[in-house]
């Protein structure tokens, strides 16, 4: 298949394990790209960003450790052709959804309107991308759905953790003490505080998940 094939047949919960099997450096490159260009774009009119995150080095950072954090933690259920190439590629193959941040809809709307925006703007991105990355696990390593729901919904907890730690470090205190000076991602920053919250009350019940799969993984392997 061409690349263009390969992106909307992935964007689409339509790839194969096979298919995934084939991805190649080729395909990564243009994973790498894309990821390059919507984290410049998420970032363009946030005045207060970093430099990374201004020249999207930050996104590209940030698919390389997301990587190779869901490699490690499937490596212990010993997956067939389980290796990080095809985690990565995948990963940066799912930046594309992510080009919705870059619409600049306070050129066009309120604040208030442009907030209400944006927080669509972010659940359907993150519920996109949560779903490719459930889609994948399901389809290629063919684990249990409760060990799927268990690495699916960890990496998503740090995920959230680290974007609370990134991009609202700057907020936090202001949203806490009143917004001043309000802008158009003031609600999403607000929801995110929220989800860091639960990620904070999952993630034991995960890592208590995760262990107990493991184990019966290994188990069932000895039989």
């Amino acid at each position: 298949m061409n690349i263009f094939s390969v992106v909307i047949k992935l964007l689409t919960f339509k790839l194969s394990r096979e298919e995934m099997l084939k991805f190649n450096k080729t395909n990564f490159i243009v994973g790498l790209f894309g990821t390059w260009v919507v984290g410049i774009g998420r970032y363009w009119d946030d005045s207060g960003a970093s430099l990374l995150q201004h020249l999207g080095l930050g996104s590209v950072i940030y698919i390389f450790v997301l990587a190779i954090f869901i490699w490690l933690i499937l490596k212990p259920f010993k997956v067939d052709n389980w290796n990080y190439f095809i985690v990565l590629t995948f990963i940066s193959l799912t930046s594309f959804p992510a080009i919705f941040y870059a619409i600049p809809v306070e050129q066009f709307f309120t604040i208030q309107m442009s907030n209400r925006i944006n927080v669509w703007f972010l659940a359907i991105v993150a519920s996109w991308r949560l779903g490719l990355l459930f889609y994948f696990l399901k389809q290629f390593t063919r684990l249990s759905i409760l060990n799927i729901l268990t690495v699916t919904l960890m990496p998503i907890c740090l995920i959230i953790s680290i974007l609370t730690i990134l991009n609202l470090h700057r907020v936090v205190f202001n949203i806490m003490g009143g917004v001043r000076n309000p802008t158009p991602h003031d609600s999403s920053y607000i929801i995110l505080m929220f989800l860091t919250g639960i990620s904070m009350v999952l993630i034991f019940p995960l890592l208590i998940s995760y262990g107990f799969g493991i184990y019966k993984s290994r188990q069932n392997s000895k039989l």
